[in-house]
């Protein structure tokens, strides 16, 4: 007898069956999910750093939530396993791509500062307050924006409600997550910093010490805070009981009188909580190689300063030359975008940002012309003046790279329908303030550290002092790809300064050299900041290129790893590819939900 064909509802019902198993039914000690730096399936992706986290944006698109939704329980799950770089106590850029109507969309969660903050705020007696002491302070805390962006996506994009998309999260800080070398290592590099902070300490320092690879580490103080969240909204921060909760951790920073640390008092108030908004803002747009790449736009100065690398480098052939010659161009164009963002980009609501300008191909032919195969540019380069842009021109002297924090993640979404979510967000330093609120269980960022304490190069207008209500500029640069109006691609990374040209990096080796997206994404890394000497990690330019390099001018400092790019990309059949690190940061996690098996020669080209 023939056996009939089994219906394909069937045969997806008995796939999530594992989804209506109750809460209660669940093993009681955690164990980790399995990871994988690529996944190639359909039904949707997600990547991330953390398996924890990739699983919970999986769980919500398995119940029929859509990619907005799945980035926000990405999110929140990533604020309990990754709590160093994210979480509820910061902020952040999400940009998304709607397929039914084919348009991009961005939402700025960038924290701001309070209205007492001027631009002396990190000045005492005229001169800058040591960086450590700046850091580790109320002082340094910005009004957190990301619970917002949560509510503002799930509002304008989602199709769940927010208690719904944050259960992942929620289970996994009540029932507590397996802690890794990556998770031990942050704590262990924070521990001085940490133990001043009794609220700190006992969360992340049980018994005294960083916990034990292998351990299981519960959050249930953050379970009850999503609780809440899900239950009264942002105004449970913005205007209720952790609102109050978070003032008072800023103003008088609950440091245990024992420590031997300074630690500043903030100026933050119930009102500047109360005066917090997201902002829709038009993302950043070039045409490259006839792709449409779609950015952040200020106050990140990500969506300006990769359009402009990628504009620079419009004119030339990169998939024609040798890997020198490619990494010579890459770095170069890098150098350029850099020296114009230090000069132009701010908040635009306090500055006038020339977003236009920059991104103009006829303004990114006038700084190319400066770019030689045969030598590198003596850097710091000065900024050219995009109101105006002449061959090879310049405005004023240069305006070397600041400094900024690089504990920051990133995370990529698509869901069946085409939808597509590019979210980078932070608290800055690993570990931010260094300051759990107490008995609410997240970090408060230190983000105000993000502005100059003061101008950069005297008598050069700076665009990123501190101000009453101001956002302080940033690297973050979620980027989406479409080709032909549709998604081809969509990428980001934390790292500081370093986003940028990882970001870069990874479309360049992409979209130029053809390599697939998990390799683009492995490729040994380097970033140029329009500083004399090139960060780079230990195996760049291994193969000869990086004496190559050297020849032309190119100085290197080896630094240890630079971002941790998560990204997805489209196939011609309508499949998904999640890719992550391999081995940056212990390996990402990368997830499709119905898997199915890597394509042969895929990325050849892109299509």
């Amino acid at each position: 007898m023939a056996l009939r064909p089994i219906p394909l509802l069937v045969v997806l019902a008995v796939l999530l069956l594992p989804l209506a198993v109750p809460a209660e039914a669940a093993p009681r000690l955690p164990h980790p999910p399995p990871t994988s730096p690529v996944a190639v399936g359909f039904g949707g992706a997600v990547s991330s750093v953390d398996a924890d986290a990739t699983a919970a944006g999986l769980q919500v698109l398995r119940r029929g939530g859509n990619a907005v939704d799945a980035a926000v329980a990405t999110a929140a799950a990533l604020g309990v396993t990754e709590p160093f770089s994210s979480g509820f106590g910061g902020g952040g850029f999400l940009v998304y791509y709607n397929a039914r109507t084919g348009n991009v969309y961005t939402v700025d969660g960038r924290e701001t500062a309070p209205a007492a903050a001027r631009e002396d705020l990190f000045l005492e007696d005229g001169r800058a307050i040591p960086f450590e002491e700046a850091v580790t302070s109320g002082l340094s805390v910005g009004v957190p924006g990301t619970p917002a962006t949560w509510q503002t996506a799930l509002d304008r994009f989602g199709t769940m409600r927010l208690p719904d998309v944050l259960r992942p999260a929620e289970r996994i800080a009540e029932r507590g997550f397996v802690v890794d070398e990556h998770f031990r290592s942050m704590v262990q590099d924070n521990a001085a910093r940490f133990a001043a902070f009794p609220a700190t300490r006992d969360l992340f320092m049980p018994g005294g010490r960083p916990p034990a690879v292998g351990t299981v580490l519960r959050n249930p103080d953050l379970a009850n805070t999503y609780r809440l969240f899900g239950k009264h909204g942002p105004d449970v921060l913005y205007r209720g009981e952790i609102g109050r909760d978070v003032v008072r951790a800023v103003q008088n920073p609950p440091v245990d009188p024992a420590a031997a640390r300074i630690v500043r008092p903030g100026r933050m108030t119930g009102d500047d909580l109360r005066a917090y908004r997201t902002v829709l803002r038009e993302p950043t747009r070039i045409r490259y190689r006839g792709l449409d790449i779609y950015g952040m736009g200020p106050p990140s100065s990500g969506g300006t300063t990769v359009g402009e690398a990628l504009n620079i480098l419009e004119r030339f052939d990169l998939r024609a030359m040798d890997d020198t010659q490619y990494l010579h161009h890459f770095l170069e164009a890098s150098k350029l975008a850099f020296a114009d963002r230090n000069r132009w980009v701010g908040d635009p609501a306090f500055s006038d940002v020339p977003t236009r300008e920059l991104l103009t191909q006829h303004f990114a032919d006038a700084r190319s012309c400066l770019l030689r195969p045969d030598r590198a540019l003596e850097a710091p380069v000065a900024p050219g003046d995009p109101h105006s842009p002449t061959p090879c021109g310049k405005s004023g002297p240069a305006v070397p790279k600041p400094d900024e924090g690089d504990s920051t993640t990133h995370l990529t979404v698509a869901d069946s329908q085409g939808n597509v979510v590019a979210y980078t967000l932070t608290i800055e330093q690993t570990g931010g303030s260094g300051i759990v609120v107490p008995g609410r269980g997240f970090l408060l960022n230190n983000e105000l550290t993000d502005f100059n304490s003061a101008p950069i190069t005297p008598g050069v207008p700076d665009p990123n002092l501190p101000g009453p209500g101001k956002r302080p500029r940033s690297s973050m640069s979620p980027t989406i790809v479409l080709q032909h109006g549709r998604p081809l691609l969509a990428v980001g990374s934390p790292g500081g300064t370093t986003i940028i040209t990882t970001v870069l990096q990874v479309l360049t080796g992409r979209l130029d050299r053809g390599l697939p997206l998990v390799d683009a994404i492995a490729a040994p890394r380097a970033s140029q900041r329009n500083s004399t000497v090139t960060s780079a990690e230990a195996d760049f330019g291994a193969g000869g290129e990086r004496a190559a390099l050297e020849a032309l001018g190119h100085r290197f400092k080896v630094r240890s790893s630079i971002g941790l790019a998560t990204g997805v990309e489209r196939l011609p059949d309508g499949r998904w590819v999640a890719a992550a690190e391999r081995t940056r940061g212990g390996g990402g996690a990368a997830g499709v939900v119905f898997p199915t098996w890597w394509p042969p020669g895929h990325a050849s080209s892109t299509r």
